[in-house]
């Protein structure tokens, strides 16, 4: 792609992005709607556990699982170390 076709594209992304931010109005999440009930906030604690720790520990354990289930098999050697050896 050279640079013309770059530029081009980088000034639509931009564009877009800008045209969206404009377009949203984050003002309107002050005012309640009808039924609307929201519980308490969540602590520091809280969000930190929710949003970091859950998907670290997540993370942690299917990679266990993969690294424990793949040593559960023999790999074959296919030869390359013996040929690089030589």
């Amino acid at each position: 792609m050279d640079k013309k076709n770059a530029l081009r594209a980088g000034t639509l992304a931009a564009g877009t992005t800008l045209m969206m931010l404009l377009m949203s109005s984050p003002a309107l999440a002050v005012i309640r709607d009808d039924g609307d009930d929201p519980g308490k906030g969540l602590g520091v604690a809280e969000t930190l556990g929710l949003f970091v720790g859950i998907p670290l520990a997540l993370f942690v354990i299917i990679g266990g699982l993969v690294m424990v289930l793949d040593r559960s098999h023999k790999h074959q050697d296919t030869g390359r170390k013996a040929d690089a050896k030589a």
